[in-house]
């Protein structure tokens, strides 16, 4: 980028020779990233006050600043959309965001764009992943609602996310009018030339200053391997959740029912058999045995119907922290890298090669990338005990209500034998 200095400046030639080496690996994610350009002191840029990003120290350690103005933005189902008079049509899903209250449209590849520019420009947090874009078949009914249900869940965790929520692209995503193409194009230029991406992210950081306020290096490091060991067993668990949910979920579907309507079949048979008997006092029981049968058909459906209202919405968020989880391994890698050039640099002090001053400004930047990186686990964690808070809650209601449900057609079937 223009205005950068050289990586190496000419001064004191002896003593640069000997800098933190740069790693060889050009492809790894903490070269990529730029936080090892960031950290050996390569990047400036100017930061203004609008871009700039605090992580304070609350009680369980470092956090982002809360958003002082939070908001919400509803995803509706979606509707088709025709251009080139009716040649080439679309799906377009309506967005309402609580702070502004106007309604906008945007299609999944706005939602696409949005996610690219995102994962690009925050190194160390966690942008969600977006449901797959699935291009056969994708007017079906079925498919467009669950995308949408993916959508909503992708929107809440970007709108509780301190940072990605007041971040330009994503405001310029939900206000700009969804008629003023100029506008849009304006915005979506303006987020492409943003040059506080990468190795220039890390300079809008703020961190906690002051006495007590430096990060040890050591206790960072166990904090982050101890999140590393959790992630790769949350990741277990949901994959093998998802798993055993959708397996029971086609059995609901397919299985019992079969299982629920085969007994149906059977009590009919019976009371088919019974009516062959004409006598007046055999009548009531003939019919209430006939109405069994058909509760028995009845709670067969409902059971094919149920996943839908309690499984498929836990496997919903599961895939959403799916893909969170997809998203650590990068992120940590980036805060280990930085770590391991404090480590180099300490080990050249006291070899001689290379200034104290230096070596301090490398300490300082990754004490910068460790707090966010904590401040990312934290919010991590607190998102993760409310969604799956309310995500549980949300599946016992139901599985209680459908019990119900079944409870009741049976109680039905079972009171007309009373005036047998």
């Amino acid at each position: 980028p223009p205005g950068h200095p050289p990586p190496h400046g000419g001064g004191g030639a002896a003593k640069s020779s000997a800098t933190v080496s740069r790693n060889l690996n050009r492809f790894s994610t903490f070269v990529k990233s730029g936080g090892e350009a960031f950290v050996l002191g390569e990047a400036s840029g100017f930061v203004k006050d609008g871009d700039k990003l605090c992580v304070v120290l609350g009680p369980r350690g470092p956090e982002w600043q809360e958003n002082p103005y939070p908001f919400q933005c509803s995803i509706e189902d979606p509707t088709k959309q025709t251009k080139f008079k009716g040649m080439k049509s679309y799906i377009a899903y309506k967005l309402v965001p609580s702070h502004t209250g106007q309604q906008v449209h945007r299609r999944y590849k706005h939602f696409d764009w949005l996610y690219g520019r995102l994962a690009e420009k925050f190194p160390v947090i966690s942008v969600p992943h977006l449901p797959e874009k699935q291009a056969t078949g994708r007017f079906e009914e079925d498919f467009i609602s669950k995308r949408r249900k993916g959508l909503a869940w992708w929107m809440d965790h970007m709108c509780s996310h301190p940072v990605l929520a007041q971040c330009d692209a994503f405001q310029h995503f939900l206000t700009c009018p969804s008629t003023d193409e100029k506008a849009w194009k304006q915005g979506k230029r303006k987020a492409e030339k943003d040059e506080m991406v990468g190795a220039n992210f890390f300079l809008t950081i703020s961190v906690p200053t002051g006495p007590g306020a430096s990060l040890d290096l050591q206790e960072v490091e166990s904090q982050v391997d101890g999140f590393k060991a959790f992630t790769k067993k949350m990741d277990e668990s949901a994959l093998q959740l998802n798993h055993t949910a959708n397996e029971f979920a086609r059995k609901q579907v397919t299985g019992f029912k079969k299982e629920y309507q085969k007994v149906g079949h059977s009590f009919k048979c019976l009371s088919q058999a019974f009516e062959l008997d004409q006598q007046a006092f055999s009548a009531g029981l003939n019919q209430a045995i006939a109405f069994t049968a058909e509760a028995y058909d009845a709670i067969g459906d409902l059971f094919a119907d149920q996943p839908r209202q309690d499984l498929d919405p836990v496997m919903d968020l599961l895939a959403l922290y799916q893909g969170h989880l997809a998203n650590f391994p990068d992120i940590i890698h980036v805060q280990k890298g930085a770590l391991t050039k404090v480590k180099e640099s300490k080990r050249h002090v006291e070899e001689g090669k290379m200034e104290l001053q230096k070596a301090e400004g490398i300490q300082e930047r990754c004490n910068i990338i460790s707090f966010a990186t904590l401040a990312e686990i934290n919010h991590f964690h607190k998102i993760r005990v409310r969604d799956f808070k309310s995500q549980m809650q949300h599946f016992l209601q139901q599985q209680i209500l459908f019990f119900q449900k079944v409870t009741q057609k049976l109680e039905e079937a079972l009171h007309k034998y009373d005036s047998v």
